[in-house]
């Protein structure tokens, strides 16, 4: 099936100030994208490039005054639901592949050496592997509450904990903590989610973050603010947690004034 997907950002600057874009789907994504386009002034002014984390990343300057940011992209995804394997184990550190070690270590949102004591106390004691990451999931999404007014962007995993509240971003970032307070390798991602076989969602469309988690050989995909398997996903960054994957970071001021999000199935 074909998903059609983008945002427009509206944003003003009182003088001209750089930023890397972050919005586009990843070049490694097992889905495909037919095609997609920027706004004129997008395309005239940007570089494209990968980062740390292989991240497809756009460069540009918006000038002063305001600035008007669209992207569009048609994607083709499988019709199936996120893979699952309720056998799939847990790996030693000794065998993880090293690329998944820093997946495993604390980081700036996601302080797992902070939570270890409750992470312990809390699922410690749950049999390995997949049913022990669906339990982690399970206790997020019933224990905090969703609500954009809910969330702040330096909040951490810690504060969530706290404060029982947040947006996906940080459902993620909690449940993230907890898995790598058990030496459980995940990562943070993020990218496009349409309302596809699930209830209509009548809030506005947005990002939506979730999880990757290092299961028996390979990287699994986990969702603590849905908590269920979902199909159509379209990614578009993975990184330690929310500062590597940030839609718009800018080297000086940049107030976002409006954001538009679509992410919907092409019926035919």
């Amino acid at each position: 099936m074909r998903v059609h997907v983008g945002c427009e950002f509206v944003q003003t600057a009182p003088l001209a100030v750089h930023a890397v874009i972050q919005v586009e789907p990843r070049n490694d994504i097992d889905e495909k994208v037919v095609s997609e386009s920027w706004d004129e002034q997008t395309t005239a002014l940007s570089t494209v490039y990968s980062d740390l984390f292989d991240n497809r990343c756009r460069r540009l300057t918006f000038p002063a005054g305001t600035s008007i940011l669209r992207y569009d992209a048609e994607v083709e995804v499988a019709r199936v639901h996120d893979d699952a394997d309720l056998e799939a184990p847990e790996v030693p550190a000794s065998g993880l592949p090293s690329d998944a070690l820093v997946y495993a270590m604390p980081s700036r949102f996601c302080p797992s050496d902070e939570l270890a004591t409750f992470a312990f106390e809390m699922f410690g004691n749950l049999t390995p592997g997949w049913t022990r990451v669906q339990t982690i999931c399970n206790w997020v999404h019933d224990n905090i509450e969703f609500g954009y007014p809910h969330t702040h962007p330096t909040k951490t995993a810690i504060n969530v904990l706290q404060t029982r509240q947040g947006v996906c971003r940080d459902f993620a970032h909690l449940a993230i903590t907890f898995c790598r307070s058990l030496n459980i390798p995940a990562r943070y991602v993020f990218g496009y989610l349409p309302d596809i076989d699930c209830p209509p969602n009548h809030e506005a469309m947005d990002f939506c973050a979730w999880m990757e988690v290092y299961l028996g050989d390979r990287w699994w995909t986990f969702d603590p603010r849905n908590n269920a398997r979902r199909m159509g996903r379209v990614l578009i960054g993975r990184g330690r947690d929310a500062l590597d994957v940030a839609m718009v970071t800018s080297f000086g001021a940049l107030q976002l004034e409006s954001m538009t999000v679509w992410a919907d199935e092409i019926m035919t």
